[in-house]
């Protein structure tokens, strides 16, 4: 049998240990073994596991304390939602919390976008909402629609609400084939998303928050239902 290449075993280690951190084996706080302890009980070298530490302590899950050892952080304390892409594909429970938060912020990004959007990117918005229409396929139309809610961040002139927008849909990528009930149906759409468009564009702020929550509400719900 030919040996796994060792960035291999350095995937399966990390996914292992990412793995027990979350489900609690290795809880929030405590301590991990000795590194040779751990490298004997999951059959890899100490420099494997190393490899798997730094990519851990990376993502946020550990951090090691010279003289002391290598801790579980407590994630959700401590942690960013840099961590939502990870900790969604452990558990798919965390998109329902993820779209609470995609209601609250979209429409607000929608209002500011009615009041601060520059006639540039009334026309962006309007030339990517097109192209929602002209998407070939669901993955497509999906895509598309994502990049007029990125250019609605835009238009708010906050580049917090920018990135926050960034992390919501970084957050559920790693299932996004399965959220694609919305999308299948190009021209439907584009239908649900052209309200909060034109509103924007129109500048009209209470119009385009309530036809953001509209979209939002409608959208997550055939999402849920797809993911059911």
């Amino acid at each position: 049998m030919e040996a796994l290449p060792r960035e291999t075993i350095v995937d399966v280690l990390e996914s292992r240990l990412r793995e027990d951190i979350l489900t609690g084996r290795h809880p929030a706080g405590s301590y991990l073994p000795p590194e040779r302890t751990l490298a004997d009980g999951y059959g890899v070298t100490r420099n494997t596991l190393k490899h798997a530490f730094a990519r851990l302590m990376q993502a946020g899950l550990l951090e090691t304390r010279h003289g002391v050892g290598t801790r579980v952080r407590d994630y959700l304390r401590l942690g960013g939602a840099d961590l939502l892409p990870m900790l969604v594909r452990h558990s798919p429970d965390w998109i329902g919390e993820i779209f609470e938060v995609r209601r609250s912020i979209g429409a607000l990004i929608a209002e500011r976008a009615a009041t601060r959007a520059t006639g540039e990117q009334q026309a962006e918005l309007r030339a990517l909402l097109a192209a929602v229409r002209e998407a070939p396929d669901a993955d497509a139309v999906q895509l598309a629609d994502i990049e007029v809610h990125r250019a609605l961040a835009r238009a708010t002139g906050n580049r917090v609400y920018v990135l926050l927008t960034n992390t919501l849909f970084n957050a559920y990528l790693p299932v996004r084939a399965a959220l694609a009930g919305p999308f299948e149906d190009p021209g439907a759409a584009h239908g649900r998303l052209e309200p909060v468009v034109e509103a924007v564009a129109a500048g009209d702020a209470d119009t385009a928050r309530r036809a953001a929550e509209e979209y939002l509400t409608v959208t997550e719900r055939i999402m849920l239902e797809g993911l059911a």
